[in-house]
């Protein structure tokens, strides 16, 4: 009797467990998509006037996988927080990326929000993308530490769901999570595509052409 109970702690254990490393692929894996369309973002910025139809477009997908990777890193603060025995063992980050942690989510909103905000109502509303240029500063300040704080982990977390079977087996849900990456890019494709096409880019386009 008293060994079953140990081997349901110990399975109990062991899903907690498992469950926090799923959690943090599916970080991982949004985050490191993130910075390869980061990257792509950063260079429409050196002539957004000529690329502007591309720094949309790239903007509304990384609007899309950054609301996963919120709710990602949201879902494991709440379970920290709220005394979760598993996310209490896992522990939180050094005390420089929790102080930067929510410096990011507050800039990331405020970059995406003035952007969409900005380019939904056109010329008339100039005030936000100053505010869109604003934000992104601090974000990229903030968004620079955080990278470097997590540079070690990501690749190999990031890549794990899609290893061979055998090394990610240990791990289940593997297919959700790649499920939720995926269909978060492609809707962020789409909606990159409905951005660039709608009305709301020809005031910014006859700008663009000035």
């Amino acid at each position: 009797m008293v060994e079953q109970l140990i081997d349901e702690a110990g399975g109990d254990i062991a899903r907690a467990e498992a469950g926090i490393e799923g959690n943090e692929r599916l970080t991982a894996a949004t985050g490191a998509v993130l910075v390869v369309l980061l990257a792509a973002e950063g260079v429409t910025i050196l002539s957004v006037r000529d690329l502007l139809s591309p720094h949309v477009f790239i903007g509304m997908v990384v609007a899309a996988l950054a609301v996963t990777k919120l709710a990602s890193v949201g879902y494991r603060f709440a379970r920290y927080y709220l005394g979760d025995p598993a996310y209490i063992r896992k522990g939180a980050p050094n005390v420089v990326l929790r102080v930067d942690g929510p410096i990011v989510v507050l800039t990331t909103i405020a970059v995406l929000a003035t952007g969409i905000g900005g380019l939904a109502a056109g010329r008339s509303a100039r005030w936000l993308i100053d505010l869109h240029k604003a934000s992104f500063i601090l974000w990229f300040v903030a968004m620079t530490v955080h990278v470097v704080g997590h540079v070690v982990d990501t690749p190999r977390l990031a890549a794990a769901d899609y290893r061979p079977e055998r090394d990610a087996a240990a791990v289940a849900g593997g297919w959700l999570r790649r499920l939720a990456t995926v269909s978060t890019l492609a809707t962020g494709l789409v909606l990159g595509y409905v951005a660039v096409n709608s009305g709301w880019m020809d005031g910014w386009r006859h700008l663009a052409e000035r």
